[in-house]
């Protein structure tokens, strides 16, 4: 089963952006501020915890819920883009008095941080980024995600899934045990991104808002970073899956691109932090205490 999460030390909601945007902080605040950034598009911070609480130790962790996601729900059925959560993080950014963000980006969020990055070259009111640790980040263009979608969904169609999914329906265990069907649901609808099915179970439940997702991704449209990521010139650490479903390629590519270091871990599939935690550290790690003081 997951693993019970904190509360935070604080939490609240900013004024200032087109929606409050829930966030919460971990860690002693006094000491040097990482940003989280969760996946999705359309999911919330909480599947990010209790794992990324390592990071505590030497960090003020903040984490916050995009627009339209976890408790940042959007009030009407406006589309919201990839600009939008841009604008968003700089808000946050100004608001939360953190004035050159490091960013710890998780799969979308891992592309937003990259957005985010090369829109801040071209807009000097967004607080610059003043380094990027990337897990497991999003296709860095439109080819690599549609083998993402196939990959994805024939891991989560195998016979062995399929099968299992029939005989939890028809197991009963809905009414006898609601939350248990819940849990084991979300397990089999999740599987596809581990290397090891049975590590899903260790994942905190998630629930995607659809049309944020379908919304973020249509703005993007036929989109490829890597040209502009190009210019980006910041600190920049990268890690990924050799199972992943997103193709590693694109994290190989974005690397080169940013100059960073990019390293594979095998038997991990898109979750390092739950499937391969220690290898994920040790390659982290390092990596923010050597750039604290540029980070400044």
């Amino acid at each position: 089963m997951p693993l019970p999460i904190p509360a935070p030390n604080r939490s609240g909601a900013t004024q200032t952006t087109a929606i409050p945007l829930h966030w919460v902080q971990y860690g002693d605040p006094s000491r040097p501020t990482l940003l989280a950034l969760h996946g999705g598009p359309g999911a919330d911070h909480r599947y990010l915890l209790p794992q990324l609480l390592h990071l505590t130790t030497s960090y003020s962790l903040v984490l916050y819920d995009q627009r339209g996601s976890g408790e940042s729900r959007a009030t009407n059925n406006t589309p919201i883009t990839w600009h939008d959560h841009v604008a968003d993080l700089a808000q946050l950014c100004r608001e939360l008095s953190i004035a050159r963000p490091s960013l710890v980006g998780y799969s979308w969020g891992g592309m937003l941080a990259m957005l985010y990055a090369i829109a801040a070259i071209d807009n000097p009111s967004f607080p610059p980024v003043a380094r990027m640790a990337l897990i497991s980040p999003a296709p860095v263009t439109k080819e690599w995600r549609a083998q993402f979608d196939e990959s994805l969904r024939a891991r989560g169609n195998t016979p062995a899934i399929v099968a299992e999914r029939q005989a939890l329906m028809a197991s009963g265990m809905r009414e006898q045990d609601p939350e248990g069907y819940r849990q084991r649901l979300f397990e089999l609808g999740v599987v596809g991104y581990f290397a090891d099915p049975t590590h899903a179970r260790e994942l905190t439940p998630f629930r995607v808002v659809g049309r944020v997702q379908q919304s973020t991704w249509e703005s993007l449209g036929d989109y490829n970073l890597l040209p502009d990521l190009a210019r980006v010139r910041v600190p920049a650490r990268l890690v990924h899956g050799c199972d992943d479903p997103i193709p590693a390629q694109s994290s190989i590519e974005a690397g080169r691109v940013l100059g960073a270091e990019v390293t594979l871990i095998e038997r991990c599939g898109h979750v390092p932090y739950v499937e391969q935690p220690a290898q994920l550290w040790a390659a982290f790690d390092p990596f923010l205490a050597s750039t604290d003081a540029i980070a400044q």
